[in-house]
């Protein structure tokens, strides 16, 4: 979430999402890495900002996975942390989550490196002499994502409905293959560690009439997950972006003009709780459906 270039304040959010509707759960503000600076003139700043001393520039990612602990604290599991590219593209986030044993289905970019399933690590033959033996690892170059969806095949794609929409059933071609992310940092983590390198779901979306892939996700749902199932999540932001408009065009969210820590938390939190209260309302009254 953007504030106006007047105020030049950043929110992360975490949302839960179902079919229906979305919700703020937790939020925070994104504080740039040049405002820890160690000057006189920043420290006057937080100062008149009310910057809390414990209060310090994070990497987005890293925003995300502080408030998923404080979800986990409070007592709430996500059951699926779907996000943009922004997190999907960042293997230190994708792993934080598979360390909190959570699962995840994200939006990545196509040019993002990975193996096929059946790539494995390999030994070459001992030369002869007393030398060490050359380590077990990947060897080939991964492909990309693209390549990877190109090689499989346009034919590979299956049509799959994953909702039913106002104006009639949402349906496109998905590909889901199995494959193994390996950007050089989880290259040399398997080296060190001797593993093979895990293998996740590659979902991408396959219209008909387009000649590639359009839009791509990378997921750890375990390998009987049901193509229709991964779709459903892959389309869940949808749900969370059509409730943010709502969040900034009918309540507010972005016109805080204020420019201190308590102000912008007081404001996004009355927004997150009259947001809950229209959802809510709409839940308990839903708007009666057009006679065709």
């Amino acid at each position: 979430m953007k504030l106006p270039r007047a105020t030049r304040q950043i929110g992360v959010s975490i949302n839960a999402a179902g079919e229906d509707a979305s919700c703020p759960l937790n939020w925070r503000l994104f504080v740039p890495e040049e405002w820890d600076a160690d000057s006189v003139w920043n420290q006057e700043r937080r100062t008149q900002a009310r910057l809390p001393e414990d209060v310090h520039h994070l990497e987005k990612w890293r925003l995300g996975l502080v408030m998923i602990d404080e979800l986990i604290g409070w007592g709430i599991t996500p059951p699926v942390i779907i996000g943009d590219g922004g997190y999907g593209g960042t293997t230190e986030f994708r792993t934080g989550l598979e360390q909190r044993e959570l699962d995840y289905l994200l939006d990545v970019k196509s040019a993002a490196s990975a193996y096929p399933e059946q790539v494995k690590p390999e030994q070459p033959p001992r030369r002869p002499g007393r030398g060490r033996p050359p380590s077990v690892r990947y060897r080939q170059d991964p492909s990309s994502l693209r390549q990877l969806a190109l090689n499989a095949g346009k034919k590979a794609a299956l049509s799959v409905t994953w909702r039913e929409g106002t104006r009639g059933k949402m349906s496109s071609r998905f590909l889901a293959l199995r494959v193994r992310p390996a950007n050089i940092d989880l290259r040399r983590q398997a080296h060190r560690t001797g593993e093979e390198l895990p293998l996740r779901w590659l979902i991408c979306e396959w219209p008909a009439k387009e000649a590639e892939p359009t839009k791509y996700w990378l997921s750890n749902l375990p390998d009987q997950t049901p193509l229709r199932q991964l779709v459903r999540l892959a389309k869940m932001r949808f749900r969370i972006e059509q409730d943010y408009r709502e969040l900034k065009d009918a309540l507010g969210l972005d016109h805080f003009e204020g420019r201190s820590y308590p102000g912008w938390n007081h404001h996004v939190t009355l927004v997150s709780v009259a947001h809950a209260f229209l959802t809510l309302e709409r839940r308990r009254r839903p708007p009666a459906r057009a006679a065709a």
